[in-house]
C-alpha cells in the first residue's frame, strides 16, 4: 500500500443531473437512466490535502467550474446541449461531493501514471 499525498473528492450525480442526461435523448420510460445507473460512473478527483472544512470549501468553490464541465462532458460533448448557466448554483444542484482525507493506493504492482485529462481520454474511458 502507498499513502498518496492527496485527499480525494468523490463527485456524485443528483437526480436533476440524471434528469438532464435523460432529456438529452428522450426515451420511453423503462430505457431512462436511473440515479443508480449514473452513480456507478461517478468520478473521484485527487485534490491537495485538505485539513479543514473551510479549506475544502474554498478549494471546491475555486475549481467547481472545471469539475462541472468535466462531469457534463462525460455525458455530452456538445456544449450547446449543456445548461445555459454553469454557475455555483448549478454545481450544487447537479452534483454532491464527498471528501476523504486520505488517498491510499492498494495496487502494489502497477506504478501510478500521470496523464493530462482531455476529451479523447474521457471518451476512451466511456468505451471500456
Amino acid at each position: 500500500m502507498k499513502l498518496l499525498n492527496r485527499s480525494a473528492l468523490s463527485v456524485r450525480p443528483t437526480q436533476p443531473f440524471v434528469d438532464w442526461i435523460n432529456a438529452l435523448e428522450p426515451t420511453m420510460g423503462d430505457d431512462d437512466l436511473t440515479l443508480d445507473d449514473v452513480e456507478r460512473e461517478s468520478t473521484v478527483y485527487l485534490i491537495p490535502e485538505m485539513d479543514t472544512p473551510e479549506a475544502l470549501e474554498a478549494f471546491v468553490r475555486e475549481r467547481y467550474a472545471e469539475i462541472l464541465e468535466t462531469e457534463l462532458r462525460a455525458w455530452e460533448e456538445d456544449e450547446r446541449q449543456w445548461p445555459e448557466t454553469l454557475d455555483w448554483s448549478l454545481f450544487q444542484t447537479f452534483l454532491r461531493i464527498e471528501h476523504s482525507y486520505l488517498a491510499i493506493d492498494l495496487d502494489d504492482d502497477t506504478a501510478l501514471e500521470i496523464s493530462d485529462v482531455d476529451d479523447a481520454l474521457l471518451l476512451d474511458n466511456e468505451l471500456d
